[in-house]
């Protein structure tokens, strides 16, 4: 299988690792496992299960604790319509490899995760990038997203919330999309890692698998649930296409470790805690950048609705790649440069890590701006 470089991911292995202010990071700032078991208010009783546990590979496709938990975070799903994967990465490419074929043609909204569109490109798809677009908030022009659908459009690729720009689709774009998928007999595969890290109102907006039965999303514990340690992530669609990506799972996964399930439906069944707490951070976080944003002449932004990343756009006279290497090298800050999403005039942060990094890594980018 030929596939293109991952390059959000090749530029954060190479670099995360000797920076002084990773502003690179896009989990909330992650638990430790004593914090999580306090939050759950039943350490002792848990510890002891722990301890006890027999590490044989446990429920396949994931154990029915686990998915009873997760189908409190849907209005429609019971845990025939759940699998379990490897991170929401994992996921992601489970559940492309298992509906997209080659000569299907996918739709997918960029900036993005790569994943969306080079995994099907690599199957054999045919690939039609759409951009959001900045002026209007993030969100798509659907004339251009009605113009692309194709006889053949067999996939609509989402990402939302959405990384590296922190927005939501409006509730009537994302409905619009959804009755267009509707007659044409269209899946929507949204990929809903940050789902629960809303900065406002309800912190779950509506998940793609409530509104449309074709809708087929994943999920994570790295991002909403600050427990990336963890590797893992879920599928929730319909229950015939589970089947099928569960086929397609015996290749890949057996299981998951059975203390990461155990762990992860801790925290799932103890989310308004884990929420509250992830929340606080990314409030103060955003709140902080927002000031930051205004106070500097060569840096704008859509403030982000949701997530724990912002798309940072700058006007420098050197390409986004050039400014960070030079920003990592002359003031120690690491961002991830807009080429790794298409977008060479950008930089995304990550603002969901402990407050004192992000507050300390912007004051230093703000020490070096001051050349320009």
């Amino acid at each position: 299988m030929n596939i293109k470089d991952f390059s959000v991911e090749i530029w954060m292995n190479t670099h995360e690792n000797d920076c002084k202010y990773n502003l690179s990071e896009t989990c909330a700032n992650p638990m430790t496992v004593d914090e999580l078991l306090k939050l759950s208010g039943k350490k002792d009783e848990l510890l002891d299960e722990i301890l006890n546990m027999k590490l044989d590979y446990g429920a396949i496709t994931g154990s029915m604790h686990l998915k009873t938990a997760l189908c409190k975070l849907y209005d429609n799903i019971n845990p025939d319509n759940i699998t379990i994967a490897h991170g929401a990465i994992g996921a992601n490419s489970l559940a492309l490899m298992s509906i997209v074929e080659p000569q299907d043609h996918v739709i997918a909204f960029i900036p993005t995760y790569q994943q969306h569109y080079s995994l099907p490109e690599s199957i054999g798809a045919d690939i039609t990038l759409l951009r959001l677009h900045e002026e209007y908030g993030w969100q798509p022009d659907m004339n251009e997203f009605k113009s692309a659908l194709q006889p053949n459009t067999k996939v609509i690729c989402i990402n939302n919330p959405n990384n590296p720009t922190g927005s939501s689709l409006s509730e009537n774009i994302l409905k619009e999309i959804i009755d267009i998928a509707r007659k044409r007999d269209i899946y929507i595969f949204c990929d809903e890692a940050y789902r629960g890290l809303t900065h406002y109102g309800d912190s779950f907006g509506p998940s793609v698998a409530d509104l449309y039965e074709k809708g087929v999303v994943t999920g994570s514990m790295s991002k909403t649930f600050a427990l990336a340690g963890l590797r893992l992530g879920w599928i929730a669609g319909p229950a015939e296409v589970i089947a099928d990506i569960n086929r397609h799972r015996d290749y890949h996964i057996i299981s998951v470790g059975k203390i990461d399930d155990l762990l992860s439906a801790i925290a799932v069944e103890n989310r308004g805690a884990v929420l509250e707490r992830n929340l606080r951070i990314c409030r103060e976080n955003i709140a902080f950048l927002d000031k930051w944003v205004s106070a500097e002449s060569h840096i704008s932004f859509i403030k982000p609705t949701a997530s724990t990343t912002a798309f940072l756009k700058f006007d420098l006279n050197m390409t986004s790649e050039e400014l960070c290497l030079r920003l990592k090298q002359e003031a120690g800050v690491l961002f991830v440069p807009g080429s790794a999403f298409t977008f060479d005039d950008h930089l995304r942060i990550g603002f969901g890590n402990d407050s004192k990094i992000i507050q300390d890594g912007l004051s230093a980018f703000s020490s070096w701006l001051k050349q320009f």
